[in-house]
């Protein structure tokens, strides 16, 4: 019990510390809403280090404690470099003898001065370098992957060693290895078909639910609410799905009415279903890769909002009402985390099932 309550203690600490530390007012040029918003939005986008909590000294000083990650770029060759070179885009980062410049997040070319120069539109046009950085999404989604390997390899050993039993860890998640064959994929992919799915379906559901867990740690890593991800993870499913499709399943979407009518009547139909038909191919991945940002991303902004609350209110009543309305989000996200790797999961298998659908009836009516 003591060790959990210490977790427990240190997870807050780790949280809150950003926005303990704007509280004591040690940075008076700014407004505490304008801080809060930009401690939200620098928790919401990709950084190119991992960044615990900063801090300003008395002399002005902006202090930041994380770890440094390697920018790899390549503009005339390959450029490899600390991120720390940056010092979180406060100053530039030569090698060998040109000059790069964080700005928004986003890395340009520049002059020893750290020029910008800016088209009408008020956008750099200064050059930008091929980037291969290793970004703490990118770091995150290393580290799962790893996590992901190394646990089920060990479930896998101990089944081959235990004859089929699973031992510790495995023993945890080896029901919910379960649950997605029996509940989510035989259902409905059906049996004859559904291992050759099964792969994708465990992969997806862990890689998901793993990093959205991720996300609520003091870590500060949003990688489910970058778009760019859930774009990737659809796509996945948008490319198994007509690739691994049935001649019943193209048929369907290019000859929905079949022979229940004649051609001369399908025709003017088909002028509108066939256009709905082809939208919805590419709609059933858009609404996978939209629900899986929108919620972890809205999400994000809810706790990080009402924790700032705390320290607007600065009173007995409002402050420890934010504190709850906070923790009560944050224990609702940790089952969203779970809510919607198993949505995105679940509707996979699904559009599989579509996509694997043989209609063998039609041959057994045309033989009687």
């Amino acid at each position: 019990m003591r060790s959990k309550l210490t977790f427990k203690a240190v997870t807050f600490f780790f949280f809150f510390t950003p926005f303990l530390l704007m509280a004591k007012g040690e940075a008076p040029k700014t407004d505490k809403k304008s801080e809060i918003k930009a401690y939200i939005q620098h928790h919401l986008q990709d950084s190119y280090d991992f960044s615990l909590f900063s801090y300003t000294t008395a002399k002005g000083e902006h202090k930041y404690i994380g770890a440094a990650l390697p920018v790899i770029l390549w503009d005339e060759g390959l450029k490899v470099f600390a991120s720390s070179k940056f010092h979180h885009g406060e100053t530039l980062a030569e090698v060998d003898g040109n000059y790069y410049k964080l700005y928004h997040s986003k890395i340009y070319k520049t002059d020893a001065e750290g020029t910008i120069n800016y088209d009408d539109h008020n956008h750099p046009t200064n050059a930008k370098p091929l980037d291969f950085s290793i970004t703490k999404s990118v770091a995150m989604i290393m580290i799962t992957a790893l996590l992901m390997f190394f646990l089920f390899k060990g479930l896998g050993s101990s089944y081959g060693d235990n004859k089929g039993v699973a031992t510790g860890a495995g023993r945890f998640f080896e029901p919910i290895v379960l649950y997605i064959r029996d509940d989510i994929a035989i259902p409905n992919i059906g049996e004859k078909k559904y291992m050759r799915y099964m792969p994708f379906l465990l992969t997806v559901f862990f890689f998901i639910w793993f990093l959205n867990i991720f996300g609520l740690t003091p870590l500060g890593v949003n990688v489910t609410g970058n778009i760019a991800v859930t774009f990737a993870l659809a796509l996945l499913t948008f490319l198994i799905t007509n690739l691994t499709g049935t001649k019943d399943y193209w048929k369907h979407i290019f000859d929905p009415l079949g022979d229940s009518m004649p051609w001369y009547g399908k025709v003017p139909l088909y002028i509108i279903l066939i256009p709905i038909e082809v939208l919805g191919i590419f709609i059933k991945p858009f609404s996978l890769l939209i629900r899986l940002y929108a919620n972890m991303q809205a999400g994000h902004i809810v706790l990080m909002s009402l924790i700032g609350l705390m320290f607007l209110f600065k009173s007995w009543l409002g402050s420890p009402l934010s504190f709850g309305l906070a923790f009560a989000i944050s224990l609702i996200e940790i089952l969203v985390a779970l809510l919607q790797a198993y949505i995105f999961t679940m509707l996979s298998a699904l559009y599989f099932g579509f996509a694997s659908e043989e209609h063998e009836h039609h041959d057994e009516a045309h033989a009687h």
